[in-house]
C-alpha cells in the first residue's frame, strides 16, 4: 500500500489559514491532493490535520481525514519526517500493510503529477530511502558574496572570484514539494537529506517557496502564466 500525507496544521503563523486560503480561485491544499490523485499512485490520499475545519474541507477535496493529529506533534517545530511517521504508524497499527509513504506539501500549487510519478519510479527502482524535488539554484553558490560590519562586500570562496560560471559545479536545493520515502526509512528517522536520497530535478519555474504573503504573489503570478490565465 502507498500513501500520500499532505501535512496542513491549523496555526500557521505568518499566512493565517495558510494551508486552505485562496490561490487563484481555489483552496491552496486542492492543488496538493489534484496533483495526488491525478498521478494514480496512491491507494489513500490523506491530509494529517489537526483542524476541524481544514479537516472538513479536505474531504470534500476528495482526501481522507482518518484521524486527527495529535497537539505534541502539531506544533511549530514538528519535522515532516514525525508527521508521516505517525500516518504511518497508525496505518500499521490497524493491519494496513504501507511500503512506501510520500509527502506532499499542502503550499505546492505547482506540483504537477508527472514529477510525484518520477519520484515515485527513481525510489522503488534503487536501494535510496528517500526521493524529493529538488531545483537549482539561479547563480553559482560559489560566487556567493558576504556583507562585512564594515557594509564592505567579501567572497565567501576568494577562490572562485575569477572562475567562469559555466565551469562552476551546479547546486541544487530543496524544491519543497514531495518526499518520497519508504515507510522504513519514516519509521526509523532516517535523514531526508543523504546520499541515500534522489534529487528530482524540476525546472526553477516550477519551484516558489510560500513563506511570506510575498511569496503568495509571486507564486500565484507563477501559476497564472504557466496557465496562461
Amino acid at each position: 500500500m502507498k500513501i500520500a500525507v499532505i501535512p496542513a496544521r491549523g496555526g500557521s503563523k505568518r499566512i493565517p489559514r495558510k494551508n486552505i486560503r485562496p490561490f487563484c480561485g481555489k483552496p491552496i491544499i486542492s492543488y496538493s491532493i489534484d496533483a495526488a490523485r491525478e498521478s494514480g499512485l496512491f491507494d489513500e490520499i490523506i491530509v494529517s490535520t489537526d483542524d476541524e475545519e481544514i479537516a472538513a474541507l479536505s474531504r470534500q477535496l476528495g482526501a481522507t481525514t482518518p484521524f486527527i493529529r495529535p497537539r505534541e506533534i502539531a506544533d511549530d517545530f514538528t519535522g515532516t519526517n514525525a508527521v508521516v511517521k505517525h500516518a504511518v504508524t497508525w496505518f500499521l497499527e490497524r493491519g494496513s500493510q504501507i511500503s512506501h509513504a510520500c509527502c506532499i506539501y499542502a503550499t505546492a500549487p505547482l506540483i504537477q503529477p508527472r514529477y510525484l510519478r518520477e519520484g515515485h519510479d527513481a525510489l522503488t527502482r534503487s536501494d535510496a530511502t528517500f526521493a524529493f524535488s529538488v531545483t537549482s539554484y539561479a547563480f553559482p553558490i560559489q560566487r556567493a558574496l558576504r556583507i562585512t560590519s564594515t557594509g564592505r562586500v567579501d567572497a565567501f570562496y576568494p577562490e572562485h572570484r575569477l572562475t567562469r560560471s559555466q565551469d562552476l559545479e551546479p547546486a541544487f536545493h530543496d524544491a519543497g514539494q514531495f518526499y518520497w520515502g519508504t515507510a522504513r526509512a519514516f519509521l526509523d528517522d532516517v535523514p531526508v537529506f543523504s546520499p541515500r536520497s534522489i534529487g528530482i530535478v524540476l525546472p526553477r519555474v516550477l519551484v516558489q517557496d510560500i513563506d511570506t504573503l510575498e511569496d503568495w504573489d509571486q507564486a500565484e503570478l507563477m501559476f497564472r502564466a504557466l496557465r496562461g490565465i
